[in-house]
């Protein structure tokens, strides 16, 4: 048996060429740098999401930050329209606190206050509950709810003055059926115009504080309702323990929201009672009696900026106060 010869050997592979490195050019770096942003690799800047920040900052600082301080500043003047004013401190802030008229306005703000957030904490949820429902034709009734949101305030306004008015719908309605014997004065007596205010007020927040109150309860698991009901819950039982604390969250957010708008309140008592505010101005709120005062000829911009900082005080403390409850209810 003849012996396996062994393969011949090949050259020799020859052996790796060591290069000194290199220092790599400016021109290099540069081109390796476009290279890399154009296939998205280049290192952002320290300061490039700011920019994208910039816009919205300058927009805040404008027309949020700047008025705010320039208020606070004039405040402490005794700046007319038509001229400049010098610093008196805080003489603004007493005159304020002993002035009858702002002390109405506050009560009127306040009241407003009072009893116009329960109504669009309850009546809303409420009515969130009913369109809730997956019945024929519920759709309509929805739109039909939320139509007085979207409707100028203006137009809601001069609407409620002719359904409120001495010959307005209701009073004619009233008469007809032998129920008052002279028309009701709903915007000639301070007292019944602010009440008319309040009902305006109520109706166009029905409509937009219903859509909140949709979104939370579409997060409310129907198993829940299913095994209450199985265990005997009838629908008002069902509603107070798992409607209620499902929504509580959400019934604090409308509580806040509705506060701070009742307290800005102006267009209903301007168009319902006219530039006096109703009857010697006793349906005059905060905003108003701000408007009565800085505008003008003899326009106090100094006096009327003081009220507005402390119309900002009372803003804040309710907004803190909901800010509390909700921490308190995450608890």
């Amino acid at each position: 048996m003849t012996p396996a010869t062994p393969p011949l050997a090949g050259p020799a592979a020859p052996a790796p060429i060591r290069t000194a490195p290199t220092r790599t050019s400016r021109a290099t770096r540069r081109r390796s740098a476009r290279t890399d942003a154009d296939t998205g690799l280049l290192h952002r800047r320290w300061w490039t999401p700011y920019l994208f920040l910039l816009p919205g900052l300058v927009m805040v600082v404008l027309f949020s930050l700047w008025p705010f301080v320039n208020t606070v500043i004039l405040s402490l003047t005794d700046a007319q329209i038509l001229k400049g004013g010098r610093f008196v401190g805080l003489e603004n802030y007493g005159r304020a606190l002993g002035d009858p008229d702002f002390w109405t306005a506050t009560v009127n703000s306040v009241v407003y206050l009072a009893v116009v957030v329960p109504c669009l904490v309850l009546l809303p949820l409420a009515l969130a509950v009913l369109v809730q429902r997956k019945i024929p034709g519920i759709g309509f009734f929805r739109s039909a709810f939320y139509t007085p949101v979207i409707a100028s305030a203006v137009v809601v306004g001069l609407i409620w003055q002719w359904v409120l008015r001495s010959d307005g719908l209701v009073n004619t309605v009233f008469e007809k059926l032998h129920l008052i014997s002279g028309p009701v004065p709903f915007l000639t007596d301070s007292t019944m115009l602010l009440v008319s205010a309040m009902i305006v007020t109520v109706w166009k927040g029905l409509g937009y504080y219903m859509v909140f109150y949709l979104a939370a309860l579409g997060n409310v698991p129907a198993s829940l309702y299913e095994a209450a009901a199985l265990d005997g819950a009838g629908a008002v039982r069902r509603f107070l323990s798992i409607t209620i604390p499902s929504v509580k969250p959400m019934m604090l957010l409308v509580g806040t929201l509705s506060a701070i708008s009742a307290l800005r309140v102006f267009t209903e008592i301007y168009i319902l009672g006219g530039e006096s505010g109703g009857p010697g101005g006793g349906a005059r709120t905060l905003p108003f009696l701000i408007r009565q005062v800085g505008l003008g000829f003899a326009g106090e911009t100094g006096y009327a900026a003081a009220i507005s900082i402390l119309l900002f005080l009372l803003t804040l403390v309710f907004s803190l106060l909901g800010h509390r409850l909700s921490k308190g209810d995450e608890r």
